[in-house]
């Protein structure tokens, strides 16, 4: 992640930075309020570490522009005032966490790392897999009970539908509009041939089926 520390004592600083860094972060560090918001506002930060007593600018003013602006970014309170009314004062204005100098580094940086995940958007799937049969998205192969079968694009496209949507019907017209991206035909057999030759490759040489068709309705992939 890319961290910003705002911070102006030189012992906290020291410490919070070298250990961020040696977690795998990427971090900049600002000693000054006006400059840290300025940073801060820029949005290339995933979590912002701010201390409460600034030169220039208090803490809590920063959180509180950057929040009036609609900046988002996660911010990690550091400071040495750590009464109850403090704390809540912090959270309550913008702070998404809140910890009291001295504190552990340890949890600081797990404290950190929490908020960057809550702020990521979740990875994409890039493998699927319903009974024996394997989809590698990235690398555009299919396998069943670990024999590679080739695919056409097309075809790649409609398993990829309908091992994401397994154990429910999809109709033709879900199929013609989002494998096809046109909308419903009912004179197009499109469907059908693809179908047919999709259970050639996936079904034909296996014992259990895992396309079904489901009359008057539709397809289902399952296991």
């Amino acid at each position: 992640m890319k961290i910003l520390v705002i911070e102006d004592d030189p012992k906290a600083t020291t410490l919070v930075v070298k250990g961020l860094r040696e977690h795998g972060h990427d971090v900049d560090h600002v000693g000054d309020g006006a400059a840290g918001l300025k940073k801060a506002l820029s949005g290339q930060y995933d979590v912002l570490i701010v201390d409460r007593r600034l030169p220039s600018h208090d803490g809590m003013l920063i959180v509180r522009a950057l929040r009036a602006t609609g900046n988002d970014t996660p911010v990690l309170i550091l400071s040495a005032l750590g009464s109850l009314e403090d704390r809540l004062y912090g959270l309550r204005n913008g702070g998404d966490d809140y910890l009291t100098k001295p504190c552990s580094l340890g949890e600081l940086i797990a404290r950190v790392e929490i908020l960057g995940r809550r702020r990521m958007p979740p990875a994409e799937e890039t493998r699927l897999k319903v009974g024996d049969l394997e989809m590698d998205l990235l690398a555009r192969k299919v396998k069943r009970a670990g024999r590679s079968i080739e695919l056409h694009p097309r075809e790649f496209k409609l398993l990829e539908y309908l091992v994401r949507n397994a154990g429910n019907v999809v109709t033709r017209t879900m199929l013609l509009e989002n494998v096809w991206e046109f909308h419903f035909d009912p004179q197009t057999n499109v469907i059908e041939v693809h179908i047919a030759r999709l259970r050639q490759k996936i079904d034909k040489d296996f014992s259990v089926p895992l396309i079904h068709t489901v009359r008057g309705s539709g397809y289902c992939l399952r296991a």
